[in-house]
């Protein structure tokens, strides 16, 4: 399992190393762009509206935008001495309280974490300690240049930071839009739907729910594949750059209008028999 981040946990005067892992992952189908027409993918350069040209990754900065088109650009090495200060920080658990404490709605991503070198007696004591209390722990730490509130509980046999939001970035539900007001309700309907629940009402096994839509894309996917309704791009050569073929046009051009232009060299006069006469009257 990938290592995506190495530091350590601290709680009182105990320090434990570890590592940590993504507990999740993505499989939601990916699907590329194409061209219609000839069935390429589709590229995304960054382009400057003003400069009109693509623009490479050195050539980009960072900023905040305080008002519209105000720009605070703030440098790379700032950035960077921030991030290093706050990750070079131990990860330290500052308060202990109840996991059902915490709407899920402040729950983000799981991370699975394990001891790094010599942690892992004091790995095992964190585990056994949030196991007997029933509690959990709230602390906070940097995951990709990013400070964030977390939980660290225990999922089976193995400590999870599980990453929060902080409250402000939780939206207030007054703003929520056309929610009814407390509404008189007949009882029989209430009592009909509490039977309802009820009867639905069962132990969590996650093994029994999947991604429906997902397992009919990949089927259709396979079912092209293997009827060979598949499709590649073209590949052509790649045409010589407009500035090259301009120049070789213009060049040519420019050869054929000397040659046009150019005067014909003057043919020597013939000479006459009067001319001949003269001469010889002369001499």
């Amino acid at each position: 399992m990938h290592t995506m981040w190495k530091g350590s946990i601290s709680f009182g005067l105990v320090n434990i190393p570890i590592k940590m892992h993504a507990a999740t992952e993505d499989k939601d189908v990916k699907l590329r762009q194409l061209h219609k027409e000839c069935k390429s993918p589709i590229k995304y350069e960054k382009v400057c509206p003003v400069c009109d040209k693509e623009i490479k990754n050195e050539e980009i900065v960072k900023a905040y935008e305080y008002a519209k088109n105000k720009f605070v650009v703030l440098d790379e090495e700032d950035l960077e001495a921030l991030r290093k200060e706050q990750e070079d920080r131990a990860v330290e658990i500052v308060d202990f309280v109840k996991l059902e404490e915490i709407d899920p709605i402040y729950f983000e991503k799981s991370y699975y974490l394990s001891p790094n070198e010599g942690g892992g007696k004091a790995y095992s004591l964190l585990r056994s300690a949030l196991k007997d209390t029933g509690k959990i722990g709230i602390a906070k730490m940097m995951i990709r240049s990013k400070e964030q509130l977390a939980v660290i509980r225990v999922y089976e046999n193995v400590l999870v930071v599980e990453t929060i939001h902080f409250p402000d970035e939780v939206r207030n539900v007054q703003d929520v839009p056309n929610v009814p007001e407390e509404t008189k309700i007949g009882e029989k309907e209430l009592e009909t739907a509490k039977m309802l629940i009820d009867q639905l009402t069962t132990e969590f096994e996650p093994e029994k729910y999947n991604d429906e839509y997902r397992t009919a894309l990949l089927n259709l996917i396979e079912e092209k594949k293997n009827n060979e309704e598949t499709s590649t791009p073209t590949l052509t050569e790649k045409p010589m750059p407009d500035n090259v073929t301009n120049l070789m046009d213009a060049l040519q051009a420019s050869l054929d209008r000397a040659k046009q232009d150019k005067p014909k060299p003057s043919q020597p006069k013939k000479k006459t028999k009067t001319t001949l006469k003269k001469k010889k009257a002369t001499s």
